[in-house]
C-alpha cells in the first residue's frame, strides 16, 4: 500500500476519536446538537473506513456503505446538528430531523439495492475514481445525492459561517468565530476533493477528507470552548473610622 492509501485509515481514526468525545459531551451535558453531531461523525467514520478497506479488498456491501455514508448522509447529519444548535424553534428542527430520518431510510434502501458489476472493480485504484463504472446509478439516486449534498452544505457550512458572523458582529467569543470558520472550511474540503476526483484526480479525495476531518475537529473544539468569565472585582475596603 502506498502512503496515500493509508490516509483514509488515519482519517477514520481521527473521526472515531472525535465522535467518542462528542458522544461523551452529550452524556455529560446533554444537548441534541451533540447527539446528532455524534451520529454524523460516526457516519463520516464509516464512510472513510469503507473507503480505506476498498483500497485493499472489495465487497459490494462495503462499496454500498461507502457511497451511502461517504457520499450521501454525512454532510446532512452534521448539518442537522448545526441546525439544532442555531434554531431555537424546536418544532421546526424536530420536523427537519424526522424528514432527515425518513430520507435516510429511503436512501439506505435505495443505495443497497443498486446493482454492481463486481468484475470491473480494480483493487488499488481509488474507489472514488471507479465507482461509477462498477455501481449502476439511476436518476433517483442522483436526485438523492444532490438533495443530501445541498442540505448538508447549507446547514453545515452556511450555519458555521452564520455563527461566525454573529459572534464577530457582537465582538464576543473570538475563539468561536475562528472555530466556525474552521468548520466551514473543513466542510468544504471533501467537496473540493470530490471536484478533483471528477477530473480524474481521485487520490486528492483522501487528502481532502483528512484535512476536512482535522479542520472540523479543531473547529468544534474551539466553538465548544466556553468564554472565560472574569472574576468580579473585590469589594472596596471600608475606610477605618477616625
Amino acid at each position: 500500500m502506498s502512503f496515500v492509501q493509508w490516509l483514509p485509515f488515519i482519517t477514520t481514526a481521527i473521526i472515531f476519536v472525535f465522535a467518542v468525545l462528542v458522544f461523551r459531551r452529550y452524556a455529560q451535558r446533554g444537548g441534541l446538537h451533540s447527539l446528532v453531531w455524534g451520529i454524523g461523525l460516526t457516519m463520516y467514520g464509516i464512510g472513510t473506513l469503507a473507503e480505506a478497506l476498498l483500497a485493499i479488498t472489495y465487497s459490494p456491501v462495503i462499496l454500498h456503505a461507502w457511497y451511502l455514508f461517504g457520499a450521501l448522509l454525512t454532510p446532512a447529519w452534521l448539518g442537522q446538528g448545526t441546525v439544532y444548535l442555531l434554531v431555537r424553534r424546536k418544532n421546526v428542527v424536530n420536523t427537519l430531523l424526522v424528514i432527515l430520518i425518513i430520507a435516510t431510510v429511503i436512501a439506505t434502501l435505495k443505495v443497497f439495492s443498486l446493482p454492481t458489476n463486481d468484475a470491473l472493480y480494480k483493487i488499488g485504484v481509488p474507489v472514488s475514481s471507479q465507482y461509477k463504472d462498477v455501481m449502476s446509478r439511476d436518476s433517483f439516486t442522483v436526485v438523492l445525492l444532490s438533495a443530501f449534498a445541498l442540505y448538508g452544505t447549507v446547514t453545515l457550512v452556511g450555519g458555521a459561517l452564520y455563527s461566525a458572523y454573529i459572534f464577530l458582529r457582537k465582538r464576543i467569543m473570538p475563539q468561536r468565530v475562528l472555530g466556525n470558520v474552521f468548520i466551514a472550511i473543513g466542510g468544504l474540503s471533501p467537496a473540493l476533493g470530490g471536484t478533483l476526483t471528477a477530473r480524474g484526480l481521485g487520490d486528492y479525495l483522501f487528502a481532502s477528507e483528512l484535512i476536512g476531518a482535522v479542520l472540523i475537529f479543531i473547529g468544534f473544539r474551539l466553538a465548544a470552548t466556553q468564554q472565560p468569565v472574569p472574576a468580579p472585582p473585590a469589594p472596596a475596603q471600608a475606610a477605618p473610622a477616625a
